[in-house]
């Protein structure tokens, strides 16, 4: 029996093939670097992009799916609703793991699953981020230092249009002064879901081996407990009266 934690990692994939300065950062796409990156913990990892049928994202794809890992950016508005609301029932009732990353807060299925916009404030400057652990005993944490130095990145800053997070994990601070909620989890349904800010496609933010990690402490957190109860919701016949009981 094979026990492995079974991940699928989308992306749009629709800034490698159109830009070369990108595709020089992810020759094979952002998913295949967080994919690699995935392996190396020993996940079973499987890749879907945008423009495969169904976004790559088959009811038999998400069946056999315990954290899904999501980028997108330009291409928010293409993702058709049907996908959007079979990954948002296998959250809720399947109780899968998600995993939003950088842009993606205005992804259309984090937006209906936070039941916010998602929005904030950006500048792409290229300064240096510093991603504070905020809460060091947290299982995504788990072997990260007192923060996370990134040389480069995309300044996002807040106000940040997401309810207050369940658990917050990391606070960015910019050189420009702004500070972010950079690692915010939520419970939703049976599912649960991690938001990761770090991630602009111009930076090589996937290879770095500290965001690696926390990737992967993110995807053990996000899965669903193998004895997990899914309760039973709807008509159900009525019980039988148990002897002795009033």
């Amino acid at each position: 029996m094979n026990n492995k934690l079974r991940v699928t990692v989308w992306n749009e994939y629709r800034h490698e093939p159109a830009e070369p300065r990108i595709a020089a950062v992810y020759p094979e796409g952002i998913h295949t670097a967080i994919a690699d990156g995935l392996k190396n913990y020993g996940f079973a990892v499987r890749t879907a992009t945008l423009d495969q049928p169904e976004h790559g994202l088959s009811e038999d794809v998400l069946a056999n799916t315990d954290v899904l890992v999501w980028w997108s950016h330009i291409a928010n508005h293409e993702v058709s609703d049907e996908i959007v609301e079979r990954v948002q029932r296998r959250v809720l009732q399947g109780g899968m793991g998600l995993i939003v990353l950088h842009s993606a807060c205005m992804a259309k299925v984090f937006q209906r699953l936070i039941g916010t916009t998602g929005d904030a404030k950006w500048r792409e400057d290229a300064n240096k981020e510093r991603l504070w652990v905020v809460a060091p005993g947290h299982p995504i944490a788990a072997g990260v230092s007192e923060y996370i130095e990134l040389p480069h990145e995309e300044m996002y800053g807040e106000h940040f249009d997401i309810p207050a997070p369940d658990e917050l994990i990391f606070i960015s601070w910019f050189q420009g002064g702004e500070v972010f909620r950079s690692g915010c989890c939520f419970n939703r349904g049976n599912g649960k879901i991690f938001y990761f800010r770090p991630g602009h496609e111009e930076h090589p933010t996937y290879f770095q081996p500290e965001i690696q990690k926390v990737l992967a402490n993110a995807c053990q957190w996000a899965a669903p407990s193998p004895s997990m109860h899914r309760p039973i919701r709807g008509n159900v016949a009525a019980l039988e009266k148990i002897p002795g009981s009033v």
